[in-house]
């Protein structure tokens, strides 16, 4: 991978079920079933792998109708190579399946602009400096900052939520712990914690959409797009595209007179005093 992507997506709770619904309906409209029911996770890796670009390819556009029809006999044919039989499959079905797969992908990103998701992600060199203290890592503390920002902007009472891809129980405590110092013993933490729940909640990315959306919004940029010169790590030309819209969901607002932008290039996770 050529970045580590810490990314999220903002929804406002009013849009959050429109979304999901759209999403599911997508995904019907394109396999005639949700990918789940087939044993696929809709993240990115599945979604935006080479493999899927180099079905799509194999074939001059098919119609949509007698798209869906196609893929959705690929994927079952893979429930039931599943089950241990073993299906004959038809190049039409691989290419069927691999173009509907990245036309659902951008028709999510349309339903996120649609619904107003706003994106946040700190994208990190893979050799960056590490901080030697427990403290809660540069990349997230600029997205709790960012976030912040949003919940300013939009000029209501409402409290924001973090709800995060759970990993091994010994992150989720770790990570839960350095919040806790954060939003408990830092002044900027404090302030902040009147517009995010401090503590965090912890769920499934294979049955979350929202969380789905958010490692699509990860995916796209880590081999999409180059934010810096410094960025030298090869893109996918195919990806940069899906880079590119996730990009148009960047969160922008403006602090002091200036701009401030939801997506960043950090080289040096260490804090102030530990760089000098």
């Amino acid at each position: 991978t050529p970045y580590e992507v810490l990314a999220g997506v903002s929804i406002r709770e009013r849009n959050l079920w429109p979304l999901i619904q759209a999403v599911r309906t997508s995904e019907r409209n394109h396999f005639g079933m949700l990918l789940s029911q087939a044993g696929l996770e809709p993240k990115g890796s599945s979604l935006l792998g080479k493999k899927n670009f180099e079905f799509s390819a194999q074939a001059e556009p098919i119609a949509p109708l007698e798209r869906t029809k196609l893929a959705h006999s690929f994927l079952q044919k893979n429930i039931e190579d599943a089950r241990g039989h073993h299906p004959r499959y038809y190049r039409p079905e691989f290419t069927a399946f691999g173009q509907a797969i990245i036309d659902f992908v951008r028709e999510v990103f349309t339903f996120c602009q649609q619904y107003d998701v706003k994106a946040f992600a700190s994208m990190i060199s893979c050799d960056a400096p590490q901080p030697r203290k427990s403290y809660l890592r540069k990349d997230y503390a600029f997205l709790l900052e960012r976030y912040f920002y949003y919940l300013e902007d939009i000029l209501t009472d409402e409290m924001g939520l973090l709800v995060f891809d759970e990993h091994d129980k010994a992150f989720c405590k770790r990570l839960i712990a350095q919040m806790e110092y954060y939003f408990n013993e830092t002044f900027k933490g404090r302030a902040r914690s009147i517009r995010i729940v401090p503590e965090p909640f912890f769920v499934h990315s294979d049955i979350t959409t929202a969380v789905q959306v958010a490692d699509l919004v990860a995916y796209s940029l880590n081999w999409g797009l180059r934010m810096s010169n410094k960025m030298d790590k090869p893109t996918r030309s195919e990806i940069e595209e899906f880079g590119q819209l996730a990009l148009k969901l960047e969160y922008t607002g403006i602090r002091d007179g200036k701009p401030v932008y939801g997506i960043k290039y950090i080289d040096d996770l260490r804090p102030r005093d530990e760089r000098n």
